[in-house]
């Protein structure tokens, strides 16, 4: 790895930033609590029910990247390719297989997968940054063909393909921030990492909270019945504030702090939308069950996915030496 470790500076602010989080999360665990009061503890009520349920697992999430931040950069790396190996595995059970996938999906888990996150940790940027839409691209479709099953065989093969992209190759962008060697910011790229996900997971939630309160138009009703007109632009207007509020974690200035929030949370609702389409063609309403009250890894990590590789190319772009 190029980055060096976290400087003193950084800790200082990344315990600062946790503690935000962390008191955050106790005034909405004491509302979640008033209002289940306010109710009854044991009557049922499903709107408060999930508001719970979903604080309860940000607490969990909260810890879990904590812990990956305590190890630094091997944590990190080590979560988020937990992260994509389970997500992976989200997207594939939830398509169609069938026998003559074998070779393609051996390949996707057992080479394409930890191949990825090799070559972050060896900040091989050459490499890793065409690794999986270019010679994993090829490789899949001619691994698929060695079942001899044209039955669907582009279906199939596209499926492959899309799981690696969405799950592997854009997730890793996450930990691939702590390659980028930007002047000034030494020992700090953790907080890059922060960053991104704090102002996106925030984005989702208030949306969702918006929406709750002023939604009245929807948005895309065949995609997402729950997005409304006035979520999207309340959620997307507050995380792009919070995003600016939080530029003194970032190589940014407040105003660029803002513009690059506003960036990772459009392509963040986009990414949502996509994600969303495909449960509608499968039928269900979740990828899975892995989280309590947030469905299955991809329902938490869907706009990530699609935020983490512009903001990694944004950052790159425009910051590094």
């Amino acid at each position: 790895m190029m980055s060096t470790a976290m400087s003193p500076a950084a800790q200082a602010q990344t315990l600062l930033l946790f503690a935000g989080i962390g008191g955050a999360l106790l005034v909405a665990s004491l509302i979640g609590f008033l209002l289940k009061l306010k109710v009854g503890l044991a009557t049922p009520h499903s709107v408060i029910d999930n508001l719970n349920s979903r604080i309860k697992a940000w607490w969990a999430m909260v810890v879990v990247i904590g812990l990956s931040f305590v190890f630094g950069e091997a944590g990190v790396i080590v979560l988020f390719f937990l992260i994509s190996f389970f997500a992976l595995r989200e997207f594939i059970t939830l398509a169609p297989t069938r026998a003559g996938d074998y070779h393609a999906l051996a390949a996707s888990f057992y080479i394409a997968l930890p191949l990825q996150y090799l070559l972050i940790w060896f900040d091989w940027y050459g490499l890793y940054s065409i690794f999986i839409p270019v010679y994993g691209f090829l490789v899949l479709a001619i691994l698929a063909t060695a079942g001899g099953e044209t039955t669907r065989f582009l279906e199939r093969a596209a499926k492959v393909q899309w799981g690696l992209m969405i799950c592997v190759y854009c997730i890793s962008h996450v930990p691939a921030l702590l390659t980028l060697p930007i002047p000034g910011y030494e020992g700090r790229n953790l907080l890059l990492i922060a960053f991104l996900v704090i102002v996106v997971q925030s984005s989702d939630v208030l949306q969702y909270v918006w929406g709750k309160l002023l939604g009245r138009h929807k948005i895309a009703p065949q995609l997402s019945p729950s997005k409304t007109v006035e979520g999207f632009v309340g959620g997307v207007a507050s995380a792009t504030a919070l995003g600016g509020a939080l530029w003194w974690v970032t190589p940014f200035a407040p105003w660029q702090a803002a513009l690059m929030a506003l960036a990772i949370n459009l392509m963040g609702f986009l990414g949502g939308l996509v994600m969303s389409a495909i449960k509608r063609d499968r039928g269900v309403k979740d990828w899975g069950q892995m989280i309590e009250g947030h469905g299955g890894m991809l329902d938490r990590l869907d706009s990530v996915c699609f935020a983490a590789p512009i903001f990694f190319h944004l950052t790159r772009y425009w910051w590094v030496a």
